[in-house]
């Protein structure tokens, strides 16, 4: 019998442990459907204050382990790594630990992984310290590792002064190591020292060869480009499902989508709009950042609200995009809702409700949103970048096997007219409700992403290790 492959995940966060963004679901999903796939998977994260458990380690959905690394002057905080005014100051001290952390608990466990799978920058010094600190210790030998980027834009950027703190080699901090215009990268070691660099769609690990979209590491990642991929995130299907969500007020299926309209129904009264099932509602749920697009929206709002439809947007961010929102609310009371706050359950309703989903993103690295409105059987509406771009088929380009519309520019007026577009479809109900059972049959479950996953693991297991320092 052959012997299970054994694969550490590293992850700053875990769902249902600890959220900020999309790395929580991916690290509380792609384990699970690995296991299912044969996979010896555990998982390492940190114990912060929200970690509601007994001990330093807990199962997660079937029976998967997870390890908490505990220390109460590092995670034992309000908010895991900044508070409203800004980034918590030690920083670089908290994610140090964590990542040597990371390796002595394998060690401990006795668990000596064929892969060690990190993510984002909090876990970027592991495989810096694997091909370092731990350079000589047999235990790892044969560990490999495959560093996924989930938003380049956040690199763990920290003072040169601090580099002591690493316990890495004075050498290292150099232009051919981790050192980046004066300062700590700790990405940047990552994507020098893994074996394997992966991101979250095939575009996306495009996009980032480019300057346009590389924040400073496009020559590495060209340099990198044999041995970088991209596989998109899939999502959890028992968490969304219409047919069985307990957060909507009326559940269906592809079978009985007349039932998705109570959903609207019940959306426009609770968010005091106009009632009319011939209302097209339009939803965007999202962090108020640069990234998403919001500028976009606040660009061609007039032009927007004079067109027969109703907005509704949940997120909270950036004080600039809260101002900006209250004002679309203040002036288009009844065409608009603005909800400047996290709301988990209003989301689902936004998803289930809507008939249209909004993602405008400057850039995307995969982007949920599209594949949850899939799931609910509302078509989105997004710019063509990133994961928006490999996962949406423009239905005005492809009739017979769109799935949503896209439009390509960063510019108010592209949205606009993509907005344009969207309605005059909708208007074709028939047609309409033909693509909204396209998109429900659409399968991004995690079972399709943790399958390539796990053949990639296997052809690195294959591969010689990547030394990458020059």
């Amino acid at each position: 019998m052959a012997r299970k492959m054994k694969v550490l995940f590293c992850s700053s966060e875990v769902e249902p442990y600890a959220k900020t963004g999309g790395l929580a679901d991916v690290a509380g999903s792609l384990p699970v459907a690995l296991k299912d796939f044969g996979v010896d998977v555990r998982i390492v994260m940190p114990k912060y204050r929200c970690v509601k458990i007994n001990g330093d380690k807990d199962l997660l959905q079937d029976n998967v382990p997870v390890y908490f690394v505990e220390n109460e002057e590092y995670y034992d905080r309000e908010y895991l790594y900044s508070t409203p005014e800004g980034d918590y100051p030690d920083n670089l001290d908290r994610f140090v630990y964590f990542c040597k952390s990371a390796l002595e608990i394998a060690k401990r466990e006795e668990f000596s992984p064929d892969i060690i799978h990190c993510n984002d920058w909090q876990t970027a010094l592991i495989p810096v310290y694997l091909k370092t600190i731990y350079a000589g210790d047999g235990f790892f030998k044969e560990t490999r590792t495959v560093f996924t980027i989930h938003n380049l834009a956040y690199q763990g950027l920290f003072p040169g002064q601090y580099w002591d703190r690493t316990g890495l080699p004075q050498e290292l901090f150099s232009i051919q190591g981790l050192e980046y215009y004066g300062k700590i990268n700790l990405m940047k070691g990552a994507l020098l020292f893994s074996d394997y660099i992966t991101t979250v769609s095939p575009t996306y690990s495009k996009e980032i060869q480019t300057p346009e979209y590389g924040f400073g590491m496009e020559g590495i990642l060209r340099d990198r480009s044999e041995r970088l991929t991209g596989i998109v995130n899939g999502i959890d299907y028992s968490v969304w499902n219409p047919s069985q969500d307990k957060e909507i007020p009326q559940n269906y299926d592809v079978k009985s989508l007349d039932k998705k309209v109570i959903n609207k129904q019940h959306l426009q009264t609770e968010q005091g709009m106009g009632i009319g099932r011939d209302i097209p509602v339009i939803g965007a749920i999202g962090r108020l950042t640069d990234q998403k697009g919001w500028d976009l929206i606040a660009e061609v709002v007039d032009d927007i609200c004079n067109l027969n439809l109703q907005l509704i947007i949940l997120g909270t961010g950036e004080k600039k995009y809260h101002e900006i929102m209250e004002e679309i609310a203040k002036k288009y009371p009844e065409k608009t809702s603005i909800n400047l706050r996290f709301d988990p359950v209003l989301a689902k309703k936004i998803y289930a409700g809507c008939d249209i989903f909004l993602m405008p993103s400057r850039f995307e690295p995969c982007g949920l949103g599209q594949l949850i409105s899939y799931r609910y059987g509302t078509l989105p509406l997004a710019r063509e970048t990133g994961g928006l771009a490999d996962t949406i088929i423009d239905l005005t380009e492809d009739s017979r096997n769109g799935t949503g519309f896209l439009f390509k520019e960063y510019k108010g007026k592209a949205l606009l007219d993509a907005i344009k577009r969207a309605l005059e479809f909708y208007h074709n109900r028939k047609a309409w409700r033909t693509v909204m059972r396209r998109v429900m049959k659409l399968d991004y479950s995690w079972k399709n992403s943790a399958r390539q996953y796990l053949q990639l693991y296997k052809e690195i297991k294959n591969l010689p290790t990547a030394l990458n320092v020059r």
